[in-house]
């Protein structure tokens, strides 16, 4: 886990992992309340912030896999954004009490996530798109299959339900892609800027 695509110094490695605890931490948390006061509660984006939320922690997770060293710097960004948006209840609202039961998989899809992006493109040299793809699908798949597990043992409520369903299967999907492009661009400006 010390391999990285662009090596800094240890100070600069210590301020980009603060930085991105930070952001980790923070975004479930403030960027609901700052699309609700911009846009207003019942606005399309306000009620759908997980898009948002879900893009830029996904980018992190992308820019944790390149770039943050050690096992458990790594763990530390893999974990907290799942304890922020649960812990807020800003994105799931009502919904929140259940998507406890989905830390432990959300923590292990978003582990496979990074692992995969490290292993695959950071040491093997595959390609970005195959690797996004492949990383994709790992969280996905481990995310939503436990979802339906949960679910199958829960009597969850319809309504909520179905909103989960959307939250851990489709919207994961598409902020993970969303990400990836962010995540190459973010690559792409460390490249440079090393």
């Amino acid at each position: 886990m010390n391999d990285v695509v662009c090596p800094l110094t240890k100070k600069y490695e210590i301020i980009q992992w603060i930085l991105l605890s930070i952001c980790i931490f923070l975004v479930p948390m403030i960027i609901p309340q700052l699309l609700t006061a911009m846009f207003g509660g019942t606005s399309w984006i306000a009620t759908h912030s997980q898009y948002v939320v879900g893009t830029i922690v996904n980018t992190v997770l992308i820019t944790t896999a390149l770039n943050v060293k050690g096992f458990k710097q790594i763990a530390g960004l893999i974990t907290l954004p799942s304890i922020s948006a649960i812990g807020s209840g800003l994105i799931f609202k009502s919904a929140s009490i259940y998507t406890v039961y989905m830390i432990p998989a959300i923590w292990l899809g978003n582990f496979a996530f990074v692992y995969l992006y490290r292993k695959l493109f950071v040491n093997k040299k595959i390609n970005y798109i195959i690797v996004s793809i492949v990383s994709i699908l790992a969280k996905v798949a481990i995310i939503y299959g436990f979802f339906r597990l949960i679910a199958l043992i829960l009597n969850i409520p319809s309504p909520m339900f179905v909103a989960l369903n959307l939250s851990m299967g489709m919207n994961q999907i598409i902020t993970a892609l969303i990400a990836t492009v962010f995540g190459f661009g973010i690559n792409k400006a460390y490249s440079r800027s090393v």
